[in-house]
């Protein structure tokens, strides 16, 4: 139930926002909007305002907004507050307003997050793996890291870039274990690993992981606003680097891919553990959504914006016949890849084998 009521208010705050940014541009622009729903299907209630149907629909999973002369005839003389008879400059603004408030609300998370105290592993060992330099320099799980190579450790993650990056034959580390001090000398080994990007690279390890311990780290106003874009472009840099990954097969499309039940599980986990990580989900999920939904896909924002272009350059509009065609193909493509996404997360979370299970009950 957590997962389930998680799931659908951070889904339903996600179109909303991508909806409404389309909503108040096109109201903006002078652009008749028809309806506003939350939610796909019959209407369970809603309110007229001016011109625009305000409605809640029976599936929550999305919303729309219905534009005037959205879908305009050919020859037909639109009117002036119907959308075909906006400039290319102006139509593309309005679509593109969708995505950039979901990627403005994925930096106003990330900031609030830095602010309010964002998780963060400390440098407490929750692991020494058997048969790696760790084990023989005498780490204990539940020592906590003080320093390696003179270099003061405040975070999990200042531990691992050093030694990562390490090229020197032997590491020396200060622990504090019981209360006490503890120096020691480890001597790395290099491994090879794959990378996100599916590219292989080789890295300094000796064998340690965190333990669970967090603290919750605040920054300034100023600080946060700077973090908060830093964490967003570098989530972008990895998302359009992923995705290019997954185009050319250098991730199979298994591995990098998951849709509305991986979600679904993802977002429950997050809820349990608390509130500052749903929002961190929250953040990843909006920023993510802003991305795929500028690709150069029929039915995707980013399609309607390549038409546009594409008029642009023309001075003359794809004709309609041509518009539904590729966005026949294009829908075809994108049922097909739902479809293997379903399948790879059916897979993934072992949702045949419960079936299954509860079948033979």
């Amino acid at each position: 139930m957590v997962s389930l009521i998680s799931f659908i208010i951070v889904l339903s705050i996600l179109v909303i926002v991508h909806e409404f940014g389309h909503f108040i541009v096109a109201k903006r622009m002078g652009v008749r909007v028809e309806k506003f729903s939350i939610g796909f299907g019959p209407e369970i209630t809603g309110i007229t305002k001016a011109e625009t149907r305000y409605s809640i629909s029976l599936m929550p999973l999305g919303g729309y907004v219905k534009l005037a002369g959205e879908a305009a005839q050919e020859g037909a003389r639109p009117e002036k507050w119907e959308y075909s008879s906006r400039p290319v400059g102006e139509r593309i603004k309005i679509i593109f307003a969708g995505p950039l408030l979901n990627y403005i609300l994925a930096f106003l998370i990330f900031s609030f997050v830095f602010m309010a105290g964002s998780p963060t592993l400390t440098t407490k060992i929750g692991k020494v793996m058997p048969g790696y330099p760790a084990e023989s320099a005498g780490l204990k799980t539940g020592d906590r890291i003080l320093s390696i190579n003179g270099k003061d450790m405040a975070y999990w993650e200042d531990v691992a870039n050093i030694i990562h990056t390490n090229k020197n034959p032997e590491m020396k580390l200060l622990v504090e274990r019981n209360g006490e001090q503890v120096p020691l000398i480890a001597m790395p080994k290099s491994q090879d690993m794959k990378t996100i990007f599916g590219v292989r690279k080789s890295i300094s390890i000796i064998g340690i992981a965190p333990s669970d311990e967090v603290v919750y780290v605040k920054y300034g106003f100023l600080k946060s606003i700077y973090m908060g874009a830093e964490k967003l472009w570098t989530l972008t840099y990895i998302t359009c680097r992923a995705l290019w990954a997954s185009i050319t097969g250098a991730i199979p499309l298994k591995e990098s891919m998951t849709g509305p039940i991986g979600i679904f599980y993802i977002t429950g986990q997050a809820a349990k553990l608390g509130l500052v990580y749903l929002l961190q989900l929250m953040a990843v999920l909006s920023a993510s959504l802003a991305i795929f939904n500028l690709l150069p896909v029929p039915v995707l924002d980013g399609g309607h914006i390549l038409f546009l272009i594409i008029e642009k350059i023309r001075k003359k509009p794809v004709s309609i016949k041509m518009q539904e065609d590729v966005t026949q193909v294009g829908m075809g493509l994108l049922i097909v890849l739902m479809a293997f996404v379903f399948y790879n997360d059916f897979m993934r979370f072992g949702i045949f084998e419960k079936v299954a299970h509860l079948w033979k009950k």
